[in-house]
């Protein structure tokens, strides 16, 4: 497996996967975070994947004790080759697909109509282009929980909003150029929204806090007001 190592900071380094995003980045960086997971070495302190990276941070206090005299970041070089020998990427075809319903427009989806207006066409067609994608999540990062989810077609792409919202309601999904994503908590943003979902996706008191994970295929499922409604009364 082709990959590029890169310092990042005083306790940290980047393992660059690819150059641009893509299907065999991301399974890239699906198989070292699998390692880095169910084998984590005992230097190793937190990893941060990405579109088509990964980050390693370590202790410093204990790479400069392992060392011997070694710059820490070459001898922290030295440990992840080890770790990228023989990887092989990980295949989306096991992927947990995940439906998400959603409920599109009204007060929920303020921007729908903005969204349709900017690439010609009406909401409901907005609403069937969205609800068919094939959708993949990528990484999770900016909030707790949030997904930058992959897959959306080009045909309602819309760019970010010239000024951010100061509040954006948990749970609501949104489109930022070719990417589309759900708040899961209440949070500034800029992405144009289109939708709200009445499935949570940040869950702190769960053993897993976050519904969604990178490498998880998503399903959206229109759902009416009603629906919605009857969704929140069940939870």
């Amino acid at each position: 497996m082709e990959y590029n190592l890169h310092p990042l900071g005083d306790n940290a380094v980047l393992i660059e996967l690819g150059n641009e995003i893509s299907q065999e980045a991301h399974e890239k960086v699906q198989a070292l975070t699998a390692v880095l997971e169910t084998q984590p070495p005992d230097w190793m302190t937190e990893y941060i994947p990405a579109y088509t990276t990964v980050s390693i941070f370590y202790d410093p206090l204990l790479i400069y004790q392992l060392s011997s005299d070694k710059l820490s970041y070459d001898y922290v070089c030295s440990l992840i080759k080890p770790l990228m020998e023989g990887l092989e990427a990980s295949k989306a075809a096991d992927a947990r697909v995940v439906e998400i319903p959603v409920c599109y427009g009204g007060e929920f989806g303020p921007d729908l109509e903005y969204v349709a207006k900017h690439n010609g066409m009406t909401p409901e067609e907005v609403i069937n282009i969205h609800s068919s994608g094939d959708y993949l999540v990528y990484m999770i990062g900016f909030a707790p929980g949030f997904p930058f989810i992959g897959g959306m077609s080009e045909k309602i792409a819309a760019p970010r909003r010239e000024s951010p919202r100061l509040k954006i309601p948990e749970r609501t999904v949104g489109i930022a150029g070719m990417q589309t994503g759900i708040y899961p908590i209440e949070t500034p943003g800029g992405w144009q929204l289109i939708g709200r979902t009445p499935v949570k996706l940040f869950r702190p008191h769960d053993d897993s806090p976050t519904l969604l994970k990178a490498g998880d295929k998503i399903k959206f499922k229109p759902i009416s007001l009603k629906e919605f409604e009857n969704w929140k009364e069940t939870e």
